[in-house]
């Protein structure tokens, strides 16, 4: 009995129609293609990855903690130049904010990475001011650390974020001519 159940399967798919290579194509899956985040923040990732990489060569802790932050910040201003819309309301653009308070509202899933970073906002501020002692060398690789899997992080929400075919639009009069 399983047997003829088969036959008749394989009789129906072989005595249907093709499928059009031309027409709609309402029975195929969408496929998931990888789509590049737009050039400025591909740019900004770049300088992300770069002051990373130079902020493991520093000695000073204060050098190190203010540019690893400040790669963790360019980070996330390539989230902002790929998410992020215009403010609307007049009230909203007259106040200056952060980069951290914005990017919750742009990205909610980096709401912990936000905090993060906006925590030691200050720090870096005393260590690019030269204060002695502003971060220990235990902080600078501490933050070195989350700002290079922060950067990993969104690198693959950016760029490595698939993105639906667009459907295809049919022209009028190619439809169902057969010719």
């Amino acid at each position: 009995m399983a047997s003829s159940y088969a036959a008749a399967a394989h009789r129906r798919r072989a005595t249907g129609p093709a499928p059009s290579l031309t027409g709609p194509a309402n029975d195929v899956h969408p496929v998931l293609r990888r789509a590049s985040a737009p050039p400025a923040a591909l740019d900004l990732l770049a300088q992300a990855r770069t002051g990373l990489d130079e902020a493991t060569t520093l000695h000073t802790p204060n050098e190190r903690y203010a540019t690893a932050h400040l790669a963790a910040l360019r980070t996330a201003a390539a989230v902002l130049a790929a998410r992020g819309r215009p403010e609307t309301s007049t009230r909203r653009r007259q106040r200056i904010r952060s980069a951290w308070e914005v990017l919750p509202e742009i990205a909610p899933e980096l709401t912990e990475w936000s905090a993060l970073f906006a925590s030691g906002a200050r720090r870096r501020a005393r260590a690019e001011a030269g204060i002695q002692g502003a971060a220990s060398a235990r902080d600078a690789d501490d933050l070195l650390r989350d700002a290079a899997m922060f950067l990993r992080l969104v690198e693959r929400m950016l760029v490595l974020q698939p993105v639906l075919p667009q459907p295809r639009i049919e022209q009028p009069g190619t439809g169902d001519a057969v010719g």
